[in-house]
């Protein structure tokens, strides 16, 4: 349901401007209220402006967030808006989609790889060695079988996590070392070599995956924080499904 509405007043001398800095022919209601309300909301970074398929409304996106508004921007409306004979969350379902990663993207050779059973499903995470909801979600992770994991470690917390994320890549066995880090906090010994993880940071920054451990699966699906056992079949389902 809608948490708010913020009334504004009426844009007609801004919608103005707008137009007569718009080069002719380019002009759209979207891209007048991306460029105005940018100005309204304090230089806010608008990224998109995308009309809807109900009640009128456009969708404005702003960083992680969805906002709405009419077309004339009388109001901006903040907060869920759920179908009624479906009470399907509309607004999750799109912000699901938006923070979506294609899996194609993925440098998968930066990851470790575990593979269990026959590998057919396929799962990438986002890791850190001292996030204690990643140990967690490893020890859930233990129950799946026939998928292949690709951890990226990407160690945000601290300055050890970046160590042990090292250790973790330089081990002989990558994906015994990770297990074994997690599951029993057996820490490998310190090793040397190149490792991916400022490209993983990178990475990360890129698709703003701000929190760990943050999975994607083959559809682009993203889920932040920890599930279990049951949860990661239930998506990995569905997946098959698709």
């Amino acid at each position: 349901m809608l948490k708010r509405v913020l009334a504004l007043a009426l844009l007609g001398p801004v919608m103005a401007l707008a137009q007569a800095a718009e080069p002719a022919g380019k002009l759209t209601t979207e891209n007048i209220i991306k460029r105005t309300l940018e100005t309204r909301l304090g230089g806010a970074r608008i990224e998109a402006v995308t009309k809807t398929p109900y009640l009128g409304l456009y969708e404005v996106r702003v960083d992680s967030e969805i906002l709405y508004t009419d077309e004339k921007m009388n109001y901006i409306f903040s907060g869920n808006i759920i179908d009624a004979k479906s009470m399907q969350n509309l607004t999750e379902k799109r912000l699901r989609e938006l923070s979506g990663i294609k899996w194609e993207s993925l440098p998968l050779d930066a990851a470790v790889k575990t593979v269990r059973g026959s590998g057919k499903r396929v799962l990438a995470v986002f890791s850190d060695p001292n996030c204690p909801y990643c140990k967690r979600f490893e020890k859930d992770l233990a129950k799946v079988d026939d998928v292949t994991i690709y951890t990226f470690l990407y160690p945000i917390l601290s300055q050890d996590s970046h160590e042990k994320s090292k250790a973790v890549w330089c081990a002989a066995d990558k994906s015994k070392a990770w297990s074994e880090l997690m599951l029993n906090a057996a820490v490998p010994a310190a090793g040397r070599c190149d490792t991916p993880i400022e490209k993983n940071l990178e990475l990360g920054r890129k698709y703003r995956i701000t929190g760990t451990p943050t999975l994607v699966f083959a559809s682009g699906e993203r889920v932040p924080g920890a599930i279990s056992a049951e949860q990661v079949e239930k998506l990995l389902a569905q997946e098959a499904k698709k």
